[in-house]
């Protein structure tokens, strides 16, 4: 039975087609030919093997099956990811353990195969190989006793191919057949205001819903709403439905500021090939300076080149001199003090700032107290105290209890960095809109969670924020959002692609002779 395949997490306690497989090696002759096929059966049992463990951490990491015809555009990615928590001699050291166990598993199950017949009684192969058959006719049975482990892995991936090109087909498709969408619009109602735009990595809706968490972040989501009150500053919150859970955060920015539905990497490569205008042509248009602050960016970013961003910073142009902390290279405390100090406070236009926050991105370990004085915080080098501070990842990870206490934790000081930024620099200028890229990874959150977002946008010109709680649904709509910092929990959002539509609806030309009673708004 070596190719049972765990197919995680329905395992079948007979795998039918294992047993059909060395019924025909028993009845095959000896000899060159038989060596043959038993290696290149090895060598199909190694590759779906490697399938089989794909999915099974594909499904625990970004909630979702394995699928080789996606997998194969991130592999870098999720090299990079290992690197940035174990170092590169340790990812080599995993990646050449893997090749030397699934090269050991394939030779193992050709010899096996090879050495099937000669001992075997003669009426045994015939009545494995008609068993085998049995049981396949038997596993189309709607039961998970018997099962065609190998068999149906490799029609999975034969199928998401299919469903995946044809949806990448369609998509293509959809962008050529709607050229009036792609057109970049003014927003005047936005002219004279800074507009940013901060994902908190991993603030999904079930770290508000779920048990685990609520006490910790409900408690924080508390503090900032009397915090902001108390600076003068109105909130209203509500939820997006993300495209991706997990990972992939770049999907999610992509989705938001395109107004498109963009849920794989091909969606996202065709998108930057197609030229459609997003919402930094938007603000551009409008007037505005745009600029990406990226500090999880190590190398040369091109896709940031092909969204039109005017400025770009990204991790090595930042000006830090403190330690990198795992896989972050630098706390969200300092990316919020450096892109005042750097890029607010010397603009002279409005502002558009897209800053991807990473401090709450796993592996969740070292989680930094925040910092009362932030005219200390200077290049960074204030943070040293911190460096190899904490656990390593690898023995942190050994106890996924404490992997989401340390996950609350590190979304507690992004949230409280980030409630600390907007009491100090938001003003009537400004919209700051802050929301998660996804929720985190199953492990997290528990299967089948939502993958809504949590979404807060903050201003001390309430006009601004009106908008958002008085228009219902529009163009499918940000419904439900209301005034605080508590989104509905049981009210699932509409996708993140309505974000920008909605904006260029209630920010745009008309703006001014539409302007919603902002008193009355809150008093309702």
């Amino acid at each position: 039975m070596a190719l049972l395949l765990p197919r995680y997490p329905w395992i079948p306690w007979i795998a039918a087609d294992a047993l059909l497989l060395s019924g025909l090696f028993t009845l095959l002759p000896g000899g060159r030919a038989k060596r043959i096929l038993a290696g290149a059966m090895g060598a199909l049992f190694s590759a779906l093997a490697f399938f089989a463990l794909g999915d099974l951490l594909v499904r625990q990491s970004i909630g979702r099956p394995f699928n080789l015809y996606l997998e194969l555009g991130i592999a870098g990615s999720v090299f990079d990811l290992m690197q940035s928590n174990l170092g590169l001699g340790l990812s080599l050291l995993v990646i050449l353990a893997l090749i030397a166990v699934l090269f050991a598993l394939g030779t193992c199950v050709a010899r096996l195969l090879y050495r099937l017949g000669p001992d075997t009684p003669a009426k045994v192969g015939p009545l494995v190989a008609t068993a085998g058959l049995v049981l396949v006719a038997v596993s189309w049975l709607p039961q998970q006793v018997v099962g065609l482990s190998a068999s149906e892995l490799t029609a999975q991936q034969i199928r998401l191919a299919a469903d995946t090109h044809q949806s990448t087909t369609a998509f293509r498709q959809h962008l050529a057949d709607n050229p009036g969408a792609g057109q970049s619009a003014s927003l005047s109602g936005l002219a004279n205001t800074d507009v940013i735009l901060g994902f908190i990595e991993s603030y999904g809706i079930s770290a508000v819903t779920d048990p685990r968490y609520r006490p910790l972040i409900g408690a924080r989501l508390d503090r900032m709403e009397q915090a902001l009150a108390d600076a003068g500053l109105h909130i209203v919150t509500g939820r997006l439905r993300s495209p991706v859970q997990g990972g992939q955060s770049w999907l999610a920015h992509t989705t938001l500021l395109s107004g498109q539905w963009i849920k794989t990497q091909l969606d996202y490569e065709i998108f930057l090939a197609s030229d459609f205008p997003t919402l930094i042509d938007d603000l551009d248009t409008t007037g505005h300076e745009t600029v990406a602050v990226m500090p999880a960016i190590t190398r040369d970013w091109p896709e940031g080149r092909a969204f039109g961003y005017q400025r770009i910073y990204e991790s090595n142009s930042m000006d830090y001199r403190g330690p990198a902390l795992n896989w972050v290279t630098m706390p969200d405390q300092y990316t919020w003090s450096w892109f005042q100090r750097s890029v607010r406070d010397q603009s002279e236009s409005p502002l558009f700032a897209e800053l991807a926050l990473i401090s709450s991105h796993a592996p969740w370990v070292p989680v930094l107290p925040v910092l009362e004085d932030w005219d200390s915080i200077g290049n960074g080098e204030t943070f040293n105290r911190w460096k190899d501070s904490g656990e390593a990842p690898a023995s942190l990870w050994r106890d996924p209890e404490r992997v989401r206490e340390h996950y609350a934790r590190a979304l507690d000081y992004a949230l409280n960095v980030a409630t600390e930024y907007a009491r100090r620099h938001v003003d009537e200028r400004t919209l700051l809109v802050l929301l998660g890229d996804h929720q985190a990874a199953p492990l997290i959150t528990g299967e089948n969670a939502s993958r809504d977002v949590v979404v807060h946008i903050i201003s001390a010109d309430p006009g601004l924020l009106a908008p958002f709680v008085a228009t219902g649904k529009v163009n499918g709509g940000v419904s439900g959002f209301r005034w605080g910092s508590r989104p509905m929990e049981n009210r699932p959002g509409p996708t993140m692609a309505v974000f920008r539509p909605f904006l260029q609806q209630q920010f745009g030309a008309a703006f001014d002779t539409v302007r919603i009673s902002a008193t009355d708004t809150i008093e309702n």
